[in-house]
This record gives structure tokens, C-alpha cells and sequence, in this order.
């Protein structure tokens, strides 16, 4: 039924459905400049290559001109299991050809963030750890290591080498994780059972040393929650006894496969340059054969005592995102051996009475201790006024923690720079002129936690 206020819809309008600044319409009826602004705009570009491409837009050279009622604006997700989440992605299709994408975001929305604010330093890593869910250990490393930096305290040796360990591990499960929901994204449905099983493995480990599978709350200010517990020695060699010869079968299964390097080889392609202007990091920027680690290029914990190697790509595509991911567990397990090696003893955490609870022993036997114990869960600790941004390189790139001090016991301000988030920019780039059928496997590659980018 339609009225004055509802006039009929057409292919390119959308009166009933209008959506404000997310609508999407057709590009035949979208000027040059929001078309510029969406393709090229936000690559910061010079006035001289903005004004090259808006005459290419003008003649349907980078947004083919293809009339109104041949193209189709349709929604993918925020429902579909491929989007991996709550992610919502609007595209203009000629045919099966992706014209245009658009991500819409903020269907998992938290406020973390502002949670983060209202609660004490000491509280922190419990909000933290809920952002990126396959690879918590880092964003609790990332804001205890800012709060670190604020209150100037060096927490002992074993601790940062225990939580090399744990975020090596880390990154080996979620990186398995995005083997298995790749595999069964392009159709290879038993990849999501063995990934799944390996990863099983490495949550088992986890389940013993800090009590949780997921959401752990052990990397803390001031060092880790406790130590590792007996015969862990034994269950890291397991690990590193059992999963490695099934990675190789992962690349009999995967990697020399024709149908699925047909399916990546060549799809989502983007460049260096793309990646750097967008501010895309982690497998993405590797891909494009840009060797950047912020272990190695910004070294933090004690990552410059260890020997690795960066695993880089060369054509940018979705095959490349996959080898590197496969190559990176190699690489994790290789920090791991070094890592058993080099393990010093002693504290796991620094006896500040200041950052550090008391024994939970100490509660029943002394009074002191009970009143501790109270004081530092209750009302927290202080922490000197200033800012401080502390990056660390996650399984999806560069996540960092930024924290403004008042001096207070609650952070003033507390922002994440989530990979995520930045790296679902660079989807719009590696969909275009793309098929229907690959935009399932770009977004596979991109491997986003909607957690994190909806924090």
C-alpha cells in the first residue's frame, strides 16, 4: 500500500527501509563525491589522485556504469554464520559481481571501553578479557602492560616469560580457530573438526594453568594471577609433540588442494599501500609481503632475546592470509621451544603490597593480611597522573591500550585500538569487482572478532 508520505520504492531507493547515514544506494544515482569519498577519500590520497579518480568516476571507469535497475543492493548478515558475528556488510551486485561494499557495525555494541572506566586497575583485565574472546591472554597483556608503564613498576623475570608462553599459546588456538571456520567456510567441513581438536588441546592446557578456558583474568598488573602449575613442563611438550605433525596434514588436506587454492588464490587482493594508509596490520599487511612484527619491530616482554622469523606473503590475497596463519602456529611453537629453555625461576608477580594481594593463605592466619586483601579489592590502588599507549602484536595485528591517569584508582580514559576494527576498513578494497561467492572467503581471511570491534 503506498501514500504521499510512501511513495513506491524503486531498485535504487529505498523509502520504507531509509536508514539514514547507513543507507547504501545504487551507485547510478550516488554522486562522485560520496563515491570518491567511499573508494578513494579514505586513503588519504593527494588532491591530484582524489581529482584522477573522480574523473574515473565520472566516466564509469571505477564504479562501472551500469544502469539503475540491473544492479541489486542486498544485506549480508548480521545473522549469517559467515560473517563471522554480528557484522553486517551492504553490497551493490551486478550480477554476481560485488560493485560496492559497505560494513555496518555495532550490533554487538558492550560499551567495554566505558566499562573499563568505571572499574579499579586491579579490575581491569576482567573487562579486557571479554573484547577479543579467541585470543584473550592479549588484551589482558596490552592493559596490564599500559597500567605497568603508569605505575613505573618491572615485574620479574619468570612473569614476563610466563606470559610469552601464554600468549604464544594464544595465538597457536586462535590461529587454529581460523583454520577450522576457514575450512568450513570454503566447503571443507572436516577442517572445522581437526582445527577444532587441536585447539581442544590448547584449551585444556589454559583450563589447567589459570582455571578457565576462555576470559582468564591472568595476566595482571604487576605480573600473572599464579604460577604454572605442576607438570606443566610436560603438558607444553605434549602440545609440542602432537599438534605440529597435524599441521602438516593440514597442508595435504588444504594447501595443495586445487579447489581450494582456486577458491583464494587471487581473491581479495590488496596492496602494501592500501594497508598501510587504512593503518591494516597483522596477516593482512603480511600478506603483502610487508614484514611487520611488533615483536620484532617494537620488541616488548623479552621477545628480543628470542629467534624468529616474520612469515610474510607476496600477493596479498586470501591464500596468503591462510599460509601465513598456518606458518605462524610453526613460528609460536619455535618461541615455545626457547621459551621452555630459557624459563627462569622466581616470583611470578612483584611484592608490592601496593599492586599485589596478599597470599590467599595469609587471609586466615593474619589480620593484616584480611584488611589487605579488603582494602585493595574494595578501593583498588592509586595510580600517578599521565597517558601512556602500549601496543602488542595479536594473532589479527597491531592491538594496543591507551590510558589517561587522574591519579585516581579508575582509569580516566581507556580507549582499545583494536585490529579488528581497523582491519574491516580494508573489506570495501578486496571485495570490489569481486565475486558474491568470494565475499564469504575475504571476509574468512580478514578473521575479524566482532567483540573486539564492537567493544
Amino acid at each position: 500500500m503506498t501514500t504521499t508520505d510512501h511513495p513506491t520504492p524503486t531498485s535504487a531507493t529505498a523509502a520504507f527501509t531509509s536508514e539514514g547515514a547507513q543507507e547504501l544506494d545504487g551507485a547510478a544515482v550516488t554522486s562522485a563525491a560520496e563515491l570518491l569519498h567511499q573508494r578513494g577519500a579514505v586513503l588519504r590520497m593527494s588532491e591530484a589522485e582524489a581529482a584522477a579518480i573522480a574523473v574515473h568516476v565520472d566516466e564509469g571507469d571505477e564504479f562501472p556504469s551500469v544502469p539503475v535497475d540491473e544492479t541489486m543492493i542486498i544485506n549480508m548478515g548480521p545473522q549469517h554464520p559467515s560473517t563471522h558475528g554480528v557484522l553486517r556488510l551492504m553490497m551493490e551486485l551486478d550480477g554476481e559481481t560485488v560493485l560496492r561494499t559497505k560494513s555496518i557495525i555495532g550490533y554487538l555494541h558492550t560499551g567495554m571501553e566505558w566499562t573499563g572506566e568505571e572499574l579499579t586497575y586491579l579490575q581491569g583485565p576482567t573487562n579486557v578479557t571479554r573484547m577479543d574472546y579467541a585470543a584473550p591472554l592479549f588484551t589482558e597483556l596490552a592493559f596490564s602492560l599500559a597500567v605497568e608503564k603508569l605505575i613505573g613498576v618491572e615485574v620479574p623475570a619468570r612473569a614476563t616469560w610466563i606470559r610469552m608462553l601464554m600468549t604464544e599459546m594464544n595465538r597457536v588456538s586462535s590461529h587454529l580457530l581460523f583454520l577450522a571456520t576457514n575450512g568450513m567456510d570454503l566447503g571443507a567441513v572436516s577442517m572445522m573438526l581437526y582445527g577444532w581438536r587441536e585447539r581442544e588441546q590448547v584449551l585444556r592446557f589454559f583450563e589447567k594453568v589459570t582455571g578457565l578456558r576462555m576470559n582468564h583474568n591472568y595476566i595482571r598488573p604487576g605480573g600473572v594471577a599464579a604460577d604454572l602449575p605442576p607438570g606443566w613442563r610436560d603438558d607444553v611438550l605434549e602440545l609440542l609433540e602432537t599438534i605440529p605433525p597435524r599441521l602438516d596434514e593440514y597442508d595435504i588436506l588444504l594447501t595443495g588442494q586445487p579447489v581450494f587454492r582456486k577458491r583464494l588464490q587471487g581473491v581479495g587482493h590488496i596492496t602494501a599501500a592500501e594497508c598501510l594508509a587504512l593503518g591494516v596490520t597483522g596477516p593482512l599487511l603480511r600478506s603483502t609481503g610487508y614484514a611487520w612484527d611488533l615483536r620484532r619491530d617494537d620488541p616488548y616482554l623479552a621477545y628480543d632475546e628470542l629467534d624468529f622469523d616474520v612469515i610474510v606473503g607476496s600477493y596479498g590475497d586470501c591464500f596468503d592470509r591462510y599460509a601465513i596463519r598456518l606458518n605462524e602456529i610453526r613460528e609460536s611453537f619455535n618461541i615455545i621451544r626457547q621459551i621452555l629453555d630459557a624459563m627462569p625461576a622466581g616470583d611470578y608477580r612483584v611484592q608490592d603490597k601496593k599492586v599485589t594481594p596478599p597470599p590467599r593463605a595469609r587471609i586466615d592466619e593474619s589480620m593484616e593480611a584480611l584488611i589487605h586483601h579488603f582494602k585493595i579489592f574494595t578501593e583498588g590502588y592509586k595510580v600517578p597522573e599521565g597517558e601512556v599507549y602500549v601496543p602488542v602484536e595479536s594473532p589479527r595485528g597491531e592491538l594496543g591500550c591507551y590510558i589517561v591517569s587522574d591519579g585516581s584508582s579508575n582509569p580516566y580514559r581507556m580507549h582499545v585500538r583494536a585490529p579488528s576494527f581497523v582491519n574491516l576498513q580494508a573489506l570495501p578494497h578486496m571485495m570490489h569487482n569481486g565475486l558474491l561467492a568470494d565475499a564469504v572467503a575475504v571476509i574468512s581471511s580478514v578473521d575479524p572478532i566482532m567483540g573486539e570491534v564492537d567493544r
